[in-house]
């Protein structure tokens, strides 16, 4: 098959997508694929038209590609690098590319990739990709709004209030320890856990420089998993336990930071009940193809929680999802085919 792997783009998730992405077109390289690893923002820069013979080029498209630093990427000059400004998100020649390719693997994370839009453009040109819908992808982006659709199908998830454009809490009116998070945001970027009420607004503002809207939310004391969702169906739970603090930006990536567990050391029953929540919630955002769910389960009372719902799981070197994947005996390159499989269906 010819297949565009799109990554990077203009997110702060931007170096999280590009190390997807390598280790995706890879995969798919080794499997005998024609493939691209192209920067949906950059693009590819020719003087000469694109043609489909850009696919059988003998070039290692990834081989810039840098592991994910400890720090979230400084976007601040990424304009610079296109001759035509970067207005469009759309690099030069990445959507004639993406119209030769048989499918588009999307490598992409955060806003302007994981949020709809890219997917919606991609509905309206006939241009076939991995994972949901523009819709459910939109959904899903927006932690409020997912909150909603998971209480309204009876799954539980933190309370929290949702502040919008720079309004302020009364921090006498928030339970401590919280958890401020902007809304639209992935990797943990822009989330912060607040124990005092003086550092709520300091939490607030950060997490304002992120998006307009942001999330106060209930503190889950307890045990952290994560549940990926392949054709509506659970794969195995995997328990994440950081060394330090929480499951933020620094202990997603950085090799050696996180315990992960899989399968989880869970009694069947409480397997079986996290599992069905993955799949309802799955089902509640209209999803398809696959997704992975985060979940909190209370120290004291094993109450599960859901947290949010992912379109674009990471498919880096410490991603959850391939993990899970490999459990039941699927490689990393099995994995990249059944989700084709599957999206194609």
């Amino acid at each position: 098959m010819k297949i565009v792997v799109l990554a990077g783009g203009t997110s702060t998730e931007r170096d999280v997508s590009l190390s997807s992405g390598s280790k995706i077109y890879r995969a798919l390289k080794n499997r005998g694929h024609q493939v691209i690893l192209l920067d949906v923002y950059l693009g590819y820069e020719s003087e000469t038209p694109v043609t489909e013979q850009l696919f059988e080029l003998d070039v290692d498209w990834a081989k810039d590609i840098q592991a994910v630093s400890a720090e979230h990427p400084d976007l601040s000059h990424l304009k610079d690098l296109r001759r035509d400004g970067g207005k469009s998100m759309f690099g030069p020649n990445v959507l004639a590319l993406c119209n030769m390719a048989d499918i588009v693997f999307l490598g992409l994370h955060g806003a302007n990739g994981e949020d709809g839009r890219i997917q919606a453009a991609f509905d309206l040109m006939g241009i076939p990709y991995t994972g949901t819908g523009y819709l459910s992808s939109a959904l899903a982006m927006d932690k409020h709004i997912t909150k909603q659709f998971f209480r309204n199908a009876g799954i539980p998830t933190p309370a929290g209030i949702t502040l919008k454009c720079g309004e302020k809490a009364d921090p006498s009116s928030v339970p401590y320890p919280c958890m401020v998070k902007t809304a639209c945001g992935g990797s943990s970027v822009g989330t912060y856990r607040v124990d005092d009420p003086r550092d709520l607004q300091k939490a607030l503002d950060d997490a304002y420089t992120f998006g307009d809207d942001v999330i106060v939310e209930q503190y889950i004391s307890g045990r952290e998993f994560s549940v990926g969702v392949i054709d509506g169906k659970a794969l195995p739970i995997i328990e994440i336990a950081p060394l330090e603090g929480f499951y933020d930006y620094k202990n997603k990536y950085q090799p050696g930071s996180t315990i992960e567990t899989c399968p989880a050391d869970l009694s069947p029953e409480l397997t079986a009940e996290m599992q069905r929540y993955a799949e309802m919630a799955y089902e509640a955002l209209g999803m398809r193809s696959y997704a992975r769910m985060d979940f909190m389960m209370d120290a004291s009372d094993h109450s599960i929680y859901c947290l949010e719902a992912n379109t674009l799981p990471g498919m880096t070197p410490t991603s959850l999802l391939p993990q899970e994947a490999a459990v039941i005996g699927m490689s990393f390159e099995d994995l990249c085919e059944k989700l084709i499989e599957v999206s194609l269906k």
